[in-house]
């Protein structure tokens, strides 16, 4: 049975820090629904109600258009493992970008990984668990590691071009509120 709680406790704390994988879901007022997998060691728990994504570089943006349109966020965790467990997040989020004042002593709390694009700071609202009777059983092989090669082979002057390129739009067109170069 589904319950609803005000924060993340400890115990959700720890499932989240085991967890390989989570999904984020945005929309804008207007236009598609994204959800989309994550992976890697870019999410962090720092408090009961504030939790930071650092986010990569992909072939859009689409969080972070939708979340200047409608500040919302949800983010998921599945359990693929003995656990039947959901875990759901929702909250209102700041994009920090990387010449953002804040940028340094938040990504310092994440790996150095090139292809770091924005940190999304999430203000948790409301938590909801629920039992993840019908989520198969997954085993864990690793995390793949085509995207840091990739950003390593763009370099420093190449991420902030593709980023011009490719990311300060939506496929629905919106503002993603990236700067060239941020």
């Amino acid at each position: 049975m589904a319950k609803m709680m005000s924060s993340i406790n400890d115990s959700l704390k720890v499932f989240i820090e085991k967890q390989h994988l989570f999904f984020v879901g945005t929309a804008a007022q207007d236009g598609r629904v994204n959800i989309s997998p994550k992976g890697m060691d870019t999410l962090k728990v720092i408090g009961q109600n504030r939790v930071l994504w650092l986010n990569m570089t992909g072939s859009g943006n689409e969080t972070a258009a939708h979340v200047l349109d409608i500040n919302r966020m949800t983010l998921m965790w599945c359990s693929f493992e003995e656990l039947p467990l959901l875990l759901r997040v929702y909250g209102s989020v700041k994009t920090i970008y990387r010449n953002n004042p804040a940028w340094e002593e938040l990504a310092s709390l994440f790996p150095n990984i090139p292809a770091a694009r924005q940190i999304f700071d999430l203000t948790v609202e409301s938590v909801q668990t629920s039992c993840g009777y019908g989520v198969p059983l997954f085993e864990f092989n690793g995390q793949r590691d085509r995207l840091e090669k990739w950003s390593e082979a763009k370099g420093a002057d190449g991420l902030p071009k593709y980023w011009k390129e490719r990311n300060m739009l939506s496929i629905d067109g919106k503002d993603t509120g990236m700067e060239v170069g941020s």
